[in-house]
């Protein structure tokens, strides 16, 4: 009779318990995100548009992007480990609701086809 050891399983538990937002989002709302884009449309959504401060910098369009990418890259942002100025301030203005409806706003289906 072979014995079960209990520990990788038991540590894979903790930590899947520990860490629930790593695998997935708190689900945002859509509609709240593209009432709360002002900030976020004027240069996100310009194909090939670059930004001159601090430096010249290509400014990516987040449309179609994975929901949990964008609410990590904005946490990042407001917690200083990504380091543009602008993007510190916008991120440092938001709650977690905000980032999580922002998120599903560029992550849905219709926001895909505006970013080809």
């Amino acid at each position: 009779m072979k014995s079960f050891n209990l520990i990788p399983a038991s540590l894979a538990c903790a930590l899947l318990a520990a860490a629930p937002s790593a695998f997935s989002a708190d689900a945002g709302d859509p509609a709240a995100g593209k009432a709360k884009n002002s900030m976020c449309i004027g240069c996100h959504s310009i194909g090939g548009y670059k930004t001159v401060f601090p430096e010249v910098y290509h400014v990516p369009k987040i449309g179609g992007q994975h929901a949990a990418y964008i609410v990590k890259a904005l946490q990042e942002y407001k917690s200083g480990n990504r380091s543009h100025p602008s993007m510190r301030a916008i991120a440092a203005s938001l709650s977690d609701k905000d980032m999580a409806d922002l998120a599903a706003y560029y992550a849905a289906d219709e926001m895909k086809s505006a970013a080809k």
